[in-house]
């Protein structure tokens, strides 16, 4: 549709013509000395993984993935938010206060000042005697955007390079983001390729006044990059100003909506976020209805594997499930259980014939595991309870550790420590948590392990007790993924408490109180 500029928000002050400088000191204030920064949204850490933030508003996934069909299938693409705009014209802020303003599950940000090109070392000359024209379509990575905006937008992770500025060079780290809900794409040059422009689902020019944008310019390149300001003045004549006049500003036709001065354009953020929400709760409704068709409708996935129900694993399940149990007794017969669940999980490992002599010399005809290794992986607190029975039956057994904490409001999970052995890759895993309600953060850890390239089929998730919703959830986006359990409970309330359930593993085992609110689903997934 054709590009619609938006109604700007409080007015500006005057602009005094005899002190321009301290004019624009005083309507855009140097880095650093803004308003009190809003609550962080998401985690560009360069080292971890960035954290996928969660919601208090609506629950958009239903405790699973946004990216899932009841059929394990990609049911939607990412709604991704194409910003362009500028150099300085606030496109990063102006992302930032979308991201605040929406506050939806699972967003991430791409900033396209992350794909500029490896310079040669005659190109790396000439970038440090300001020559080198960095505001030319020419400059940036196209090829390597476009595969990885695809992969984002079908739910999968990327590794995003991480530019240097002050050396104008790719650093050797690079950092992962994983799949989302929502993507803000945001870049100079956001409009400036036709399969890029494909996949954009709105696109957003911020339009902001020439001299507003040297200043910040300067401000930035002065202060972050080490310039001086000849060289940032000098750039910008050459390079700068007339990139923008012939590669940006014809593109400013090719938006959505024109977002006149930028950040300070309250109106139009709001009117941006409230068309983003429309279409996230037109998806909401499939998911949701497909997620109560697939628990209504569905048997237990044939990937399921229950430990028999004997007497004395049924004796064990009524001590521990007893309010009245002594914690001393919960933590001896949790650990019973625990043992006979890791030993019926190693069960279900592939084994191939082997032939053996016996100390009498006579041959026996056996059985040894095929596979390279044995990885268990704990989901932090409740599945490290899980590793002594894992390190007493599996010699020399790797320990990897994830923590994901899930809000106790909204169900959804969030990513924040991993640690996991090296080439992981060629591991059978063991993935453990000792109960799984809706399965949020189940299939987080699987994600995750996925990432790290595990085949799926190579996943074993082990629990003492799971709902019927975390099984069907965890089957449906991960059909070859194995589900291990020593019990497997119909419902889930209104907090994700598993009923008739076990209450707050992690608190029972610890010794530790939990909110009263407090999910079953990765209970002990503590502060």
């Amino acid at each position: 549709m054709a590009a619609a500029p938006v109604a700007e928000g409080a007015p500006v002050e005057p602009h005094d013509s005899n002190s321009s400088a301290e004019s624009l000191d005083r309507l855009y204030p140097a880095v650093g000395s803004t308003k009190p920064p809003r609550k962080r949204t998401t985690s560009q850490c360069k080292s971890e993984p960035p954290l996928l933030r969660t919601s208090k508003r609506t629950i958009y996934t239903a405790g699973r993935p946004p990216w899932y069909n009841e059929h394990g299938t990609q049911s939607k693409e990412a709604f991704v938010i194409g910003l362009g705009g500028g150099s300085a014209s606030g496109k990063t802020t102006v992302a930032t206060m979308i991201i605040e303003a929406l506050d939806v599950p699972w967003v991430v940000l791409l900033s396209m000042d992350s794909f500029y090109k490896v310079l040669t070392k005659q190109q790396q000359e000439q970038a440090a005697s300001n020559d080198f024209n960095f505001d030319h379509p020419d400059a940036f990575d196209f090829d390597l955007i476009i595969a990885t905006l695809k992969k984002l937008k079908q739910g999968k992770s990327v590794k995003i390079p991480i530019y240097d500025f002050t050396t104008h060079s790719r650093k050797k780290e690079w950092k992962t983001l994983y799949g989302a809900n929502v993507i803000i794409f945001e870049g100079i040059m956001a409009f400036a390729d036709k399969e890029l422009l494909k996949l954009l689902d709105l696109k957003i020019f911020v339009d902001t006044d020439s001299d507003i944008r040297l200043v910040r310019r300067l401000r930035r390149d002065i202060s972050e990059r080490g310039r001086d300001i000849e060289g940032v003045i000098k750039q910008y004549n050459k390079f700068v100003k007339p990139a923008f006049d012939q590669y940006i500003q014809p593109t400013m036709r090719l938006a959505d909506i024109v977002v006149p001065r930028g950040s300070g354009n309250t109106v139009a953020i709001d009117l941006i976020v409230q068309h983003v929400h429309s279409q996230l709760e037109e998806r909401e409704l499939s998911v949701r209805a497909a997620l109560a068709s697939a628990h209504q409708c569905h048997p237990l996935p044939q990937t399921l594997s229950v430990l028999k129900s004997t007497p004395q694993v049924r004796g064990m399940h009524t001590i521990i499930r007893n309010k009245e149990t002594s914690r001393d007794e919960f933590i001896f017969y949790s650990k019973r259980l625990m043992r006979l669940l890791i030993e019926h999980a190693l069960s279900l490992l592939p084994f191939q014939s082997c032939t053996v002599q016996t100390p009498q010399g006579q041959d026996y005809e056996g059985r040894t595991y095929s596979g390279k290794q044995i990885t268990g992986v704990s989901i932090l607190r409740a599945g490290e309870t899980m590793e002594p029975a894992l390190r007493a039956v599996c010699k020399d057994v790797r320990i990897g550790t994830i923590l994901i904490q899930t809000n106790c409001n909204t169900g959804e999970p969030e990513l924040h420590y991993l640690r996991l052995p090296k080439d992981i890759s060629e591991d059978h895993v063991i993935l453990m948590d000792c109960t799984v309600s809706t399965g949020a953060a189940a299939m987080m850890a699987v994600r995750v392990l996925l990432d790290h390239d595990v085949p799926e089929d190579k996943i074993f998730l082990l629990s003492l007790l799971m709902a019927e919703m975390g099984v069907h959830s965890v089957a449906y986006a991960f059909p070859r993924v194995k589900i291990i359990t020593t019990a497997v409970d119909k419902k889930v309330n209104d907090l994700f408490r598993i009923i008739p359930g076990i209450g707050n593993f992690g608190d029972r085992y610890f010794g530790t109180d939990a909110p009263p609110d407090w999910s079953d689903d990765e209970d002990a997934l503590s502060t």
